[in-house]
């Protein structure tokens, strides 16, 4: 197995296509599909369906990835560790639910870049259950979720900001006429809400659940912005930071709701793997990290 056959499958299972990949490495198309055919010889498996002009990722493809993509991060790793500490440089992968994407790592990852423009910063959104997983596999190098505080055995994990979060409905909705709410005026609305699994939405279940509360029609989303649209449009009740909403609460189009005796928040946090190599480039990601966006935390783990 060559380094250069997992490189170019790599490139392959992003694009889906050979010809993409063969203009992005520079190499001419039949190369590609050699080493393709060579890799799957080697394994014995296909890693590739070819489907006429489209190909598509095999099963075997699939879980074989993640293990080419640790082994390409180490070697990358190892080379990093071996040149100029004094100076970052090398690449670092990272990734985070779609709220932090669009309203807390932009400032971040513009600060990074004019510090350290030699560090190439490789960015992979992921849904929330995918995030672990990836750091502990080392996919990534470091990652971000917004949750209640997390703890783990293998994973270094950072709060840094506390987010708050809001009840949500349109300026129309007969809730928003109320000067606060109580969990029975929540019985029976339809309930716009993150996918499954997502911290905050458990919070808010849990909750509603404690005061025998049990949303039955509910709205599933992965997209927040699509939730606060459909909120606009007084299609339900919403549940969601703080940070994501501010502006059209500023702008009037929505209204947070008072729940006595309710305050709900979780934390952004960063995550990375407790065995992981600390580079230079890491350390100064981490630095900026907290920088940017950090209430002086300590890295926990158990």
């Amino acid at each position: 197995m060559e380094l250069r056959q997992l490189v170019t499958f790599r490139m392959v299972a992003t694009t889906l296509s050979f010809s993409r990949t063969a203009q992005s490495l520079n190499y001419v198309q039949s190369s590609v599909t050699a080493q393709m055919q060579a890799l799957e010889e080697e394994l014995g498996v296909r890693l590739f369906d070819r489907l006429g002009k489209r190909i598509a990722l095999t099963d075997a493809g699939k879980r074989f990835l993640p293990y080419a993509e640790k082994i390409l991060s180490l070697i990358e790793e190892a080379r990093e560790a071996v040149t100029d500490d004094d100076v970052p440089s090398g690449s670092l992968v990272i990734s985070a639910p779609e709220t932090l994407c669009i309203y807390r790592l932009p400032t971040l990852l513009r600060l990074f870049r004019d510090r350290f423009p030699q560090v190439k910063v490789i960015f992979k959104p992921s849904p929330y259950e995918d995030l672990r997983r990836r750091v502990s596999e080392g996919v990534v190098d470091v990652a971000f979720l917004i949750d209640e505080p997390q703890r783990s055995t293998a994973l270094m994990v950072e709060e840094l900001i506390m987010e708050p979060l809001l009840i949500l409905v349109s300026p129309d909705h007969d809730l928003a006429r109320l000067p606060s709410i109580q969990a029975q005026d929540l019985d029976g609305e339809s309930f716009l809400l993150t996918e499954a699994g997502c911290g905050y939405r458990v919070l808010f279940e849990r909750a509603l659940s404690e005061q025998g509360v049990y949303p039955t029609t509910n709205l599933e989303f992965t997209s927040v912005e699509a939730i606060k649209q459909c909120v606009m449009a007084s299609m339900g009740v919403a549940f969601l930071p703080e940070i994501t909403v501010a502006r059209e609460i500023a702008q009037g189009r929505l209204v947070a709701l008072n729940w006595p005796g309710h305050s709900f928040h979780v934390h952004t946090q960063i995550l990375w793997h407790k065995e992981k190599w600390l580079s230079p480039a890491l350390n100064a990601f981490l630095t900026v990290t907290r920088e940017c966006m950090s209430n002086h935390p300590t890295p926990v783990h158990s």
